[in-house]
């Protein structure tokens, strides 16, 4: 353990996917000292599965990597408490996400750049920014990169239900995409990963295992971030819980939050800075009053739709524990066949009605139907699709309950709380169930397993 004391010019909190790719940068300079906080474990260990990329359900459902934290009861959802898996490791979310690798719509971005007067944020700004990152697996061109820290893979989609899904799609009415990261988005296609080699590609892999042996650049894992601790209202250092021990670290320059879209609302609400009602309420004193601190939280939820397949060629039979360890001593001896994938090989991004201007519908396609835990929710061989809305309109909070930051705080997506999500869910169901009777399923289209041929009105 690196006992924290002293200073240093940069303090980063959270080394997830932007406090790695911050490291990296700032400590390129060898005159600055910089410190990274991350509350979890390092990311080196012999636990190979969370570097296997088909074991993506042992760290996202755990604990060791994760907060796993659980959302407050939705009443939209009939009460339900949707587990919302939170990264806790170095590489964050990144080192125990589903490793689908999404640029985003250009439309997003120029949205934003008009909407905010941030040119900077429009999509020809940061194109250069997303090839510098990368280094594409299909080769560098005018809009993927091939030379960056990033390693993306593009799935093979060898599964005949894959080739299924790409024709499906095409024969409802949706174009394909050779390249969905490039210059057009939208259509079916074959997705890209964060994969190296067969292993998980995560942000440290990528920016913090390369230079984590520079000098000028601490890494203190298993350091939990009480606080921020001002000055005259300047951030200047950080209060830090190692064990049983607090530390106290001072910034000379700054303080960087990069704790995700859970843990940063949450840490400035801890040092004070936040809605007053939410501080007061947990006991900690109001040092700047800042309503918007922990609103305006979305989350784009999506649902997934399974078919019973009556030919056997989904991954059904490898889910026994015999199959499972042929697959698993594969991947330990050559980091290939189907450990060396996430399986989410193609998917989409479809637009709802004629009269979107740009996909706002995303798919993953699964050559098998089974829980997103990873569970096996269905006997039998079957296949699924997870759809959703990308843009919902409803919004949530984050709200601290007392002072300890290794408590959950109250998480409240507030899903299907506007009428337009209702209408988007709608077409998201429709659409698939459009793309799922195309000639191209025939030969493998049984039965609709959920929600279910019964389920058909707007009301149900």
């Amino acid at each position: 353990m690196t006992v924290l004391q002293g200073d240093y010019d940069y303090i980063i909190v959270g080394a997830g996917s932007a406090g790695c790719v911050l490291a990296n940068r700032l400590s390129e300079d060898p005159s600055i000292t910089v410190l990274l906080v991350e509350a979890g474990p390092r990311d080196w260990s012999l636990d190979w599965r969370i570097h296997m990329p088909s074991a993506l359900s042992y760290p996202m459902n755990g604990t060791y990597y994760n907060w796993d934290y659980r959302a407050q009861p939705e009443d939209t959802l009939g009460g339900r408490r949707l587990h919302c898996p939170r990264g806790k490791v170095l590489g964050g979310s990144s080192s125990i996400n589903g490793m689908v690798f999404v640029r985003g719509n250009r439309g997003d971005f120029d949205h934003w750049a008009e909407a905010s007067g941030a040119a900077h944020w429009s999509y020809a700004h940061c194109l250069p920014y997303f090839r510098k990152m990368e280094t594409a697996e299909r080769g560098a061109d005018a809009w993927r990169g091939g030379d960056g820290p990033v390693y993306v893979t593009t799935g093979a989609a060898r599964n005949p239900l894959y080739q299924a899904w790409l024709e499906a799609g095409q024969q409802a009415g949706f174009p394909f995409t050779g390249d969905y990261n490039g210059e057009t988005q939208e259509g079916v296609c074959r997705f890209d990963r964060t994969t190296r080699h067969g292993r998980r590609e995560s942000s440290a892999t990528a920016y913090l295992h390369p230079v984590r042996r520079r000098p000028n650049l601490t890494v203190a894992t298993g350091a939990v971030t009480r606080r921020v601790t001002l000055t005259a209202n300047r951030a200047t250092g950080v209060e830090v819980l190692q064990g049983h021990h607090i530390r106290r670290v001072t910034a000379r320059r700054e303080v960087l939050l990069s704790a995700g879209a859970i843990g940063s609302p949450m840490l400035l609400q801890l040092s004070g800075i936040g809605p007053a009602e939410v501080l007061r309420h947990a006991g900690v004193g109001v040092l700047h009053e800042l309503p918007g601190v922990g609103r305006n939280l979305q989350d784009h939820l999506e649902v997934y739709m399974q078919v019973s397949c009556k030919e056997p060629v989904t991954l059904y039979s490898k889910l026994s524990l015999i199959g499972k360890a042929k697959i698993g001593l594969q991947w330990l001896l050559t980091h290939r066949g189907l450990g060396g994938t996430n399986h989410f090989e193609t998917g989409g991004f479809l637009r709802s009605d004629a009269s979107v201007s740009y996909p706002d519908v995303q798919y993953h396609f699964l050559p098998v139907a089974m829980n997103y835990d990873g569970s096996n929710g269905v006997e039998g061989h079957g296949y699924q699709a997870h759809v959703g809305p990308m843009r919902s309109e409803s919004r949530g909070h984050v709200a601290i309950r007392n002072t300890d930051p290794r408590q959950e705080p109250e998480i409240r997506f507030n899903y299907l709380s506007r009428e337009s999500d209702w209408v988007e869910w709608r077409r998201c169901i429709r659409m698939t169930r459009e793309i799922f009777h195309s000639p191209a399923f025939t030969r493998f289209h049984e039965a609709e397993i959920q929600p279910g041929p019964d389920v058909r009105s707007d009301a149900e």
